[in-house]
């Protein structure tokens, strides 16, 4: 094990050394164990273990590689990861972070999602799915005011926001074209006023110029992989588009166009291209298509497989192979159902997951060009202003499904709630969880078991 080094930066501090690839598969292992609390405290992790504990990395490069994160589709937190780890090891290095980041929560979820189908619908386990719904509405109400307070700076991003939620829960415009529009209203709107939609992306202001092993194996000339080449971009989509789209392609030859394996395989991989803005963007598109468009899940479902997610180790964007895994179970065809539903999430797991492999290697030698790009930090901050109103509109979608047990549509696509259906249990449970977040600022995990347990009580006092 490589010795931890002090906090303390003084000019006579030690040289940090560049770890072996075993000192860190065990950090990585240890961090995909432990990253817990959604991106932010994943990124907080990360900082902690290498930038302040190891110094595997310096401060401007760790925050330098999340803003070029930001910039791409999927978990940030996790190409983060695959970022750091090719720095230090190339390929091998990018693939082991990677892959440990997502293991140990995919393992929980999948045997949550085995459990959830077998026993979900007794009374005790809905009893705990009543308290676990309630912290998610409360979880996803302050991921709104959370997102909100950072991206909306001035009365342009406000209306941005406003026109993003009008549009995906009045008009029912697609979320990847909402993403577009806003990327291109963040370019057209620099042009016209400079800055304006600037200084929503992470890593601004001033840091501590904190050099890490990276950054002296820099200095050296060490790190010759990260020098783009004339062939790197051509042999990188050569070989990774295959391994991303390859099994889709075969599932899709040997099933059809209908089976429930092509519409895993095609619909998330679309959502692995969209989904800027993190797992709270998303989830308000997938939530429509699964419900919706493709009759994988009841609205009530999705709710309990974000709570899943939430309690997991790993990104939040997991909740999507729990999707995957109910899809497959339900249309298994001659297959064992919890065997389709194994292989419904792990195809469901590939297509999200291998792309941010592919975005880091093809992209990553090239990060020095976007060091201070207007255009795109503009694009970024007009993007991240329309995820608030997508996440306003999550909220929304949850707390009608949530507190209410009728929902019906009306015109342009609305749904509004059938008062008389109110579920007071889950009224009562809902406001207890945001008190206790927004209010008590307790934590996550914490919500979710007291949440959970009063569901239980309440079940009891019910008789």
């Amino acid at each position: 094990m490589s010795a931890v080094v002090p906090a303390h930066r003084s000019g006579n501090a030690e040289a940090p050394a560049a770890p072996t690839l075993a000192e860190a598969v065990k950090v990585w292992a240890e961090i995909g164990l432990l990253s817990f609390g959604g991106p932010a405290g994943q990124i907080a992790l990360m900082h902690k273990e290498l930038v302040e504990e190891r110094r595997w990395i310096g401060e401007q490069r760790f925050l330098h590689a999340l803003n070029y994160c930001m910039l791409l589709p999927g978990p940030e937190a996790q190409q983060l990861a695959i970022y750091i780890g090719w720095l230090l090891h190339r390929t091998i290095g990018g693939l082991v972070a990677g892959i440990l980041f997502v293991l140990p929560g995919a393992l929980v979820m999948l045997v949550l999602s085995s459990l959830y189908v077998l026993y979900g619908d007794m009374p005790l386990v809905a009893a705990l799915f009543l308290g676990v719904k309630a912290a998610v509405l409360a979880i996803v109400i302050e991921a709104v005011i959370r997102i909100g307070r950072r991206a909306l700076k001035n009365p342009a991003m406000v209306s941005i926001a406003v026109a993003a939620f009008f549009a995906i829960y009045a008009l029912n415009v697609p979320f990847p074209l909402i993403i577009l529009l806003a990327g291109l209203t963040g370019w057209l709107g620099d042009r016209v006023v400079p800055g304006l939609f600037s200084g929503a992306a992470h890593g601004k202001g001033d840091v501590a110029d904190i050099k890490g092993a990276v950054d002296l194996m820099f200095e050296r000339g060490e790190l010759t992989h990260v020098e783009p080449t004339r062939w790197h971009a051509p042999r990188t989509v050569a070989i990774w588009l295959p391994i991303w789209l390859g099994p889709v392609l075969v599932i899709w030859w040997f099933t059809g166009s209908a089976s429930v394996w092509t519409e895993i395989g095609r619909f998330f991989s679309l959502m692995a291209v969209v989904t800027f803005g993190g797992a709270y963007a998303v989830l308000a598109y997938v939530a429509q298509a699964a419900v919706q468009s493709f009759g994988w899940l009841a609205p009530g479902e999705m709710v309990d497989g974000l709570g899943l997610a939430e309690t997991t180790p790993g990104p939040l964007i997991l909740v999507l192979q729990f999707v995957g895994f109910i899809a497959a179970f339900r249309h298994a065809g001659s297959l064992n159902p919890l065997l389709g539903g194994s292989l419904g999430a792990l195809l469901t797991l590939w297509v999200t997951f291998t792309p941010c492999f592919f975005w880091i290697f093809l992209g990553a030698p090239y990060i020095e060009a976007l060091r201070g790009n207007r255009v795109l930090s503009a694009a970024l901050g007009a993007i991240t202003a329309a995820v608030v109103g997508v996440v306003m509109n999550l909220a929304l979608w949850f707390a009608l499904h949530v507190v209410f047990r009728e929902v019906h549509a009306m015109g342009l696509g609305m749904n509004v709630p059938v008062l008389s259906s109110i579920d007071w249990r889950a009224a009562l449970l809902s406001c207890a969880a945001m008190i206790a977040i927004l209010r008590l600022k307790i934590g996550v995990l914490p919500t979710l078991a007291g949440s959970a347990l009063a569901g239980v009580l309440l079940l009891a006092a019910r008789g």
